[in-house]
């Protein structure tokens, strides 16, 4: 039995983009052990997938906050204790980074990943003892499944899986009506929709028969959902959400709409029918991807119009 430890730490929608390397290597190895180290934040997404049998979660921006505390150092030996315990026949490491570059170095077996001119930083190339390269053309979901296809000598059909079990309940929050999410939160204000889009959005849809769920994480975002409600009949805007229940939510959508964000990634990984909204990047190098139900809007300064996601939506 193959035991392989995939390292992939975040952000969100990098940890979604990994998941179909992973299905290719259970669908090629059927009998290997692949285990996932992930940022503790995200674990909740490749404990969704059914070939991962286990989740070692880190804490690295914790963990720069507090170098020398004893806390750390304790997390940093269970970790260690956690790779030595069931030896690794191999590491791949998705990230390129340097800090999924030194957590590699923690796993004693033989790691692999890009090559220099592959790599998003290339002195991480240093730390693997064999290095691929992967086009920088190519969508980040098909860099990391040829990554894998390269490591472990099989070919990376057409045919792509995520390969995750969506809850089986939507949470509490959630409208017993069949309901939208709209996904306005972003990391990047450029990257964001303006708010009467947002609105005006809601309001067709609730012309169209769903209730529009507006959830947000942190208190500005909130705050925002709850202003955006406040102007569309019936819409919800919850508490903050877990991220194992954000995914329930977007897993028993009718549609999701999102900005360039990791949840709406993720509302395509689940299998939900997505439109997202591109105003700052270019959706060819990391749009929703891999599924026929998974729309891109918009790009590099071009805002797309609320007319233009309606036309699209698939409700």
């Amino acid at each position: 039995m193959r035991r392989i430890l995939v390292i992939k730490t975040s952000s969100l929608g990098d940890v979604v983009h990994a998941l179909p390397a992973v299905s290719d290597m259970a669908q090629h190895f059927p009998d290997a052990a692949i285990d996932w180290m992930v940022e503790e934040s995200f674990r909740a997404i490749p404990e969704l997938h059914p070939a991962v049998r286990r989740v070692l979660p880190v804490a690295t921006r914790r963990w720069r906050k507090a170098l020398c505390a004893r806390q750390t150092w304790q997390d940093l030996r269970v970790l260690r204790h956690q790779l030595a315990e069931d030896p690794y026949d191999l590491a791949i490491d998705f990230q390129g980074l340097m800090k999924s570059a030194l957590l590699g170095l923690l796993v004693p077996t033989h790691r692999v990943g890009y090559t220099w001119a592959s790599a998003r930083e290339p002195l991480a190339t240093l730390a693997y003892q064999e290095k691929f390269a992967v086009p920088w053309s190519l969508h980040a979901v098909e860099r990391n499944r040829q990554l894998a296809a390269q490591a472990l000598g099989y070919a990376a059909g057409p045919d792509l899986s995520y390969g995750l079990r969506p809850p089986t309940a939507a949470p509490d929050c959630a409208p017993a009506e069949p309901y939208a999410v709209l996904l306005h939160a972003t990391s990047r204000p450029h990257k964001e929709w303006p708010e009467d889009h947002w609105i005006r959005l809601g309001l067709a849809l609730e012309k169209r028969g769903l209730r529009s769920v507006i959830p947000g994480g942190s208190p500005l975002e909130r705050a925002r959902s709850q202003r955006l409600a406040s102007h569309i009949p019936g819409a919800l805007a919850p508490a903050a959400l877990g991220l194992h229940e954000v995914a329930g939510l977007l897993g028993h959508a009718r549609v999701v709409v999102g900005v360039d964000t990791g949840l709406a990634h993720l509302a395509v990984a689940l299998g939900r029918p997505v439109v997202a909204i591109f105003t700052a990047t270019r959706p060819e190098d990391t749009g929703v991807y891999g599924s026929p139900l998974a729309i891109n809007c918009g790009g590099r300064k071009q805002v797309p119009s609320v007319e233009t996601i309606l036309q699209v939506l698939p409700c």
